[in-house]
């Protein structure tokens, strides 16, 4: 059964493929119903890449994607001459016949292209990977400059739900690359007063500043929740024992 999957609504070149995967079409059964492409979730491995297989399938890629072995890291790959699931958090090519993919049930999938249509990268960005850089460098692989890539924010879990400690706020801050990013920084947390030393943060108003500071002015997306929209994401905090949606970009021939 075909995945199901939203085409993310940006201006990218006809040559840039991209399509982010949801729950509905697939064949893994509960928990992860429907469409998990995960294999290190303890679903049924052939469930899994029969999953992968109809993805290849129902979108017509030019090749299997680029499966990560996700650790929260900074971490890319260049995805052309990668092997086969390297442990990295973000891929980019600038050949045709490599997709880059990342999988997420929570944290934050960013898209990028050039407005010339001649790379393509996606990044997974945890709060412990954006704090961390992973945006920044993937900006930092273009051979264009920021001013002329594109971003797409994917589903993640969304600002009214995503609750951290003060030293999540800390730790960004303490990343911030300039006055204007850290004011930006401050305004994506709101304390919940009557928890004590606890925020409720702002995973796409954090990945907008990164990327602003970073020279990118285009983005697009962020404006999902995968932990209240149940129907369509995967969700780790609403569901420990759970898939994962893809979040796909290629070049196309």
């Amino acid at each position: 059964m075909p995945i199901d999957v939203i085409r993310p609504q940006w201006p990218v070149p006809a040559n840039v493929g991209s399509a982010i995967t949801l729950r509905s079409g697939g064949c893994s059964t509960e928990p992860f119903s429907q469409s998990n492409l995960a294999l290190h979730v303890q679903d049924d491995a052939q469930s899994v890449i029969a999953n992968r297989q109809s993805l290849v399938q129902s979108l017509r890629l030019p090749a299997e994607p680029l499966w990560l072995d996700q650790v929260h890291s900074t971490d890319l790959v260049y995805a052309p001459s990668a092997i086969d699931s390297p442990q990295a958090d973000g891929s980019y090519s600038d050949q045709f016949g490599a997709v880059c993919a990342v999988l997420t049930a929570d944290c934050l999938p960013v898209l990028l292209c050039d407005r010339a249509g001649t790379q393509v990268a996606a990044a997974h960005a945890g709060w412990r990977g954006l704090c961390g850089g992973i945006l920044r460098k993937t900006v930092a692989t273009f051979k264009y400059p920021p001013d002329l890539l594109l971003a797409y924010l994917g589903p993640a879990i969304g600002p009214q739900v995503f609750e951290v400690g003060g030293e999540v706020l800390q730790a960004f801050l303490d990343q911030a690359q300039n006055p204007t990013h850290r004011q930006a920084i401050a305004a994506a947390f709101r304390l919940r007063e009557s928890v004590g030393d606890k925020y409720l943060a702002d995973l796409y108003a954090l990945a907008r500043a990164e990327l602003q500071a970073s020279g990118v002015t285009e983005i697009y997306g962020g404006d999902y929740c995968s932990y209240s929209d149940s129907e369509r994401f995967y969700s780790y905090r609403r569901e420990p024992k759970t898939g994962r949606n893809g979040s796909l970009i290629w070049l196309r021939g």
